[in-house]
């Protein structure tokens, strides 16, 4: 290239032209107006993702949908905008659907259920799936009630839901220039994948479950840093209302840390967490607390009644029969009686019809939960009726049921928000 200049001499041509100039070409403008590097971007797309996801669990989910906590309004705003923004969406769609979701878990009705669709669906095509609820009329009037109908919601976000997305597309261009490309993507990509795949797709399929509610839903780990908090999905299920999704010891909510914060310096306040059961010494009686507590702590209640009863009386059941029972009849003892297939209810009647201890086990199990099905009647027949059990269990003979029984008589309500640790 040395002799180029002295050829560009010969024709005629201006020296200043870069094609033949040694100078170096700046291609500073192509990283836009920020130029990051590499780890600068990367950072970028982690921070923006955990924005969204911080929008979603925070504002859209527990403020919005279920009203547990009361974030200020200058936060509130700023999520909604964020929200619009990166994903067209507006907050009386995602609280139509998500309620809808609550109301028909895994039956017949769920917006987006994978027990419905399938998993693969959902997973693949879930923001598709959700699309279909979320822009019915009829769904957003009936489950979308108490959301934002201000006059920015009416004459921006829902009357031009595509300019958000114009507008970041511009933002991200120009200051971050051709890597803004693949942050854009991440951007737009982290409710469909996050939120409509992997949570409301796995969060139904995969995973364990701290309680038995009446739907599929699990908690999935390890996805904090990327949900929010969202992963604990069975034990949001189990307590839809409470603001702190993690429930046991190695669990972690990553919105209930952000919650901590936005609430040491104002810009949140608590309303509601789960009720925590407490075991103190069994009252002389049962009265009408001991019924408000287990009826309160009802999720609490059905776990210690599996974990102290019925496994332990399968175990040496099992142990006593020689083989003839086998411990992996467990799930169909324990899961909700809405969750069995016509398979797993016939081999659950066929265990107990061949083990009197199990029988009995399970029959106290059910008519427990009558308890809280709302058809025994008034206050006194509610504490009759506890009274009741309370005296046939600690006569059963079965030990473990005795002991469960007067165990029932001292439990307690832990204060409301007192002992909500962040883990």
């Amino acid at each position: 290239m040395a002799a180029c200049p002295d050829a560009a001499r010969r024709r005629g041509l201006p020296l200043s032209n870069r094609f033949w100039s040694d100078a170096p070409v700046n291609l500073d403008f192509l990283y836009g107006l920020t130029n990051l590097g590499f780890w600068g971007y990367m950072l970028v797309g982690f921070v923006m993702v955990q924005i969204t996801m911080m929008a979603v669990t925070l504002y859209l989910h527990r403020d919005a949908a279920h009203r547990a906590v009361d974030l200020h309004p200058a936060l509130r705003h700023f999520f909604r905008f964020w929200i619009w923004a990166t994903s067209g969406q507006i907050t009386r769609e995602w609280v139509a659907v998500h309620r809808k979701h609550h109301a028909f878990s895994d039956v017949e009705g769920d917006p987006h259920s994978p027990v419905l669709f399938g998993l693969r669906k959902i997973l693949l095509e879930g923001a598709e799936v959700y699309q279909v609820s979320a822009r019915d009329p009829a769904v957003q009037e009936k489950y979308g009630r108490g959301t934002p109908d201000d006059w920015i919601e009416r004459n921006l976000y829902a009357r031009h839901r595509d300019l958000g997305l114009v507008l970041t597309v511009i933002a991200d261009l120009v200051l971050f220039g051709v890597p803004g490309i693949i942050i854009i993507a991440v951007q737009f990509a982290a409710m469909p994948v996050m939120a409509a795949g992997v949570i409301n797709g796995l969060g139904h399929a995969i995973g364990y479950r701290n309680f038995e509610c009446d739907n599929a839903a699990r908690n999935l780990m390890p996805w904090g840093l990327l949900t929010g908090g969202e992963e604990l999905h069975n034990n949001h299920h189990a307590f839809p209302s409470s603001a702190r999704f993690s429930m046991r010891a190695g669990e972690f909510d990553m919105g209930w840390l952000w919650l901590t914060m936005f609430s040491a310096v104002g810009l949140a306040k608590v309303r509601k967490v789960a009720p925590r059961a407490l075991v103190a010494a069994p009252r002389p009686a049962v009265d009408l607390d001991t019924v408000r507590t287990v009826i309160t702590a009802r999720m609490d209640v059905v776990r210690n009644y599996a974990r102290t009863v019925t496994l332990p009386v399968l175990k040496a059941e099992a142990a006593r029969s020689a083989g003839a029972l086998s411990l992996r009849v467990r799930k169909v003892l324990v899961r909700h009686p809405k969750l069995l297939d016509a398979k797993a209810r016939e081999r659950l009647q066929q265990v107990l019809a061949e083990n009197a201890a199990l029988r009995t086990v399970h029959e106290f199990q059910e008519r427990l939960a009558v308890l809280w099905s709302g058809t025994i009647g008034d206050n006194e027949r509610l504490t009759g009726y506890l009274r009741d059990w309370i005296r046939e269990a600690e006569a059963s003979g079965i030990e473990r049921l005795q002991e469960f029984a007067r165990t029932l008589k001292g439990y307690r309500l832990a204060s409301p928000v007192a002992g909500a640790a962040i883990g």
